[in-house]
C-alpha cells in the first residue's frame, strides 16, 4: 500500500488531496527597551535574536494541499540543511573583500558654502566626520560580526544644487579621488524609461488597469511626445531627472484611472496616442502651472 501511495505521489495524482501536517511557528519577537545610548543598533538586535532563540519552539498542524505541503516541508527540511554560522563568515567575507556601499544624497550634508560655520553646518560637518573613519577603513560592529571596510568600494552621489562637492570636509573629499559629472537626462534617455525596464511606468499603469480586465496600450509616437514633454519640463522648471515621468504620466492617465470601472467597462482596449497626449498634457506644456509639477 505505501509502494502503491507512493507511485501516485510522484505521479502527481494526488496533489489536490488534502492532508494535515506539523509545521514549525515562528518564534515571537522579544522586544528590549533601554534608555538612549545604553546599546547601540546592532548590539540590541543581537540579543533580540539571542533571546528568541532561545524560546521553545512550537508547531502547530495545517490543512493543506499535498502540493503546499511538498512546498513547506521542503523549506524547513532546506533550512535544517544550512549552517548559518557558516552563511555569516561567507558574507562577512564577501562583503569584505568584493563589497560595494553607495553613499545617496551626500550633498545633503555638505556645508551651505557660505562661509559661515554655525548653525546645521555644525551637524552636517558632524555627520561627514562619523562617515570618514568608516570610508577611511575601520572594523565596523554589525548584528553578524565586525566587517572590515579597508576593502570595500564606497561611491557617493549627490545633486550639488545648492552645495559643491568642495563644500565637504577635506578629509571626506580626498576619499573620493575620482570625480564625474553625470548629464542630465536626455529624450532619447525618458523614452528608454518608459519602454525597457521591466518594471518601467508605462508597464506598471497597464498591470494596474489589467486587474479591471482593461488593457492598456501605448503607441510608440505616443511615448516619444511624452518623453518631450518630461524633458521641456525638466529644462524650463526644476530639474528632478525621472521622476518627472510619474508627474507627467499622472497628468495623463488619471482621468482613465478614474473612469474605471464605472465608465470604462470590464474588457475594454484603450490606446494612447499622440493626440491623446497632446489633448491632455497641452495645457500642462503651455502654462506652466507650476503646482502641477509639485510632487
Amino acid at each position: 500500500t505505501r509502494e502503491r501511495f507512493r507511485q501516485k505521489i510522484r505521479n502527481g495524482e494526488l496533489e489536490d488531496r488534502r492532508i494535515e501536517i506539523n509545521v514549525a511557528q515562528s518564534s515571537p519577537s522579544v522586544g528590549i527597551m533601554g534608555a538612549p545610548g545604553m546599546m547601540d543598533e546592532a548590539t540590541m538586535s543581537g540579543l533580540q535574536d539571542m533571546l528568541g532563540n532561545m524560546m521553545p519552539k512550537k508547531s502547530r498542524k495545517r490543512k493543506v494541499s499535498v502540493a503546499e505541503a511538498r512546498k513547506l516541508l521542503l523549506e524547513e527540511e532546506a533550512a535544517k540543511l544550512v549552517d548559518m554560522d557558516e552563511v555569516k563568515e561567507e558574507a562577512i567575507r564577501q562583503a569584505e573583500n568584493a563589497g560595494i556601499i553607495f553613499i545617496d544624497e551626500i550633498d545633503k550634508v555638505a556645508t551651505s558654502g557660505s562661509g559661515k560655520s554655525g548653525g546645521p553646518d555644525v551637524s552636517r560637518q558632524g555627520v561627514q566626520r562619523d562617515l570618514l573613519p568608516i570610508v577611511e577603513g575601520s572594523a565596523v560592529n554589525t548584528k553578524y560580526g565586525v566587517v572590515n571596510t579597508d576593502h570595500i568600494l564606497f561611491i557617493a552621489a549627490g545633486a550639488f544644487h545648492v552645495s559643491k562637492p568642495s563644500d565637504l570636509i577635506p578629509e571626506l573629499q580626498g576619499r573620493f579621488p575620482i570625480r564625474v559629472e553625470l548629464q542630465s537626462l536626455s529624450k532619447d534617455d525618458f523614452y528608454r524609461i518608459l519602454k525597457d525596464p521591466k518594471n518601467a511606468l508605462t508597464k506598471q499603469y497597464q498591470a494596474l488597469l489589467l486587474a479591471e480586465d482593461v488593457q492598456l496600450d501605448f503607441e510608440d509616437e505616443a511615448l516619444l511626445r511624452i518623453s518631450e514633454i518630461a524633458f521641456e519640463v525638466n529644462s524650463e522648471v526644476e530639474n528632478i531627472g525621472a521622476r518627472r515621468l510619474h508627474t507627467v504620466m499622472s497628468r495623463l492617465l488619471n482621468e482613465l484611472l478614474f473612469d474605471v470601472p464605472d465608465k470604462i467597462a470590464a474588457g475594454s482596449h484603450l490606446l494612447v496616442t499622440p493626440q491623446l497626449v497632446e489633448e491632455r498634457l497641452r495645457d500642462m506644456v503651455k502654462n506652466r502651472d507650476l503646482s502641477q509639477y509639485i510632487l
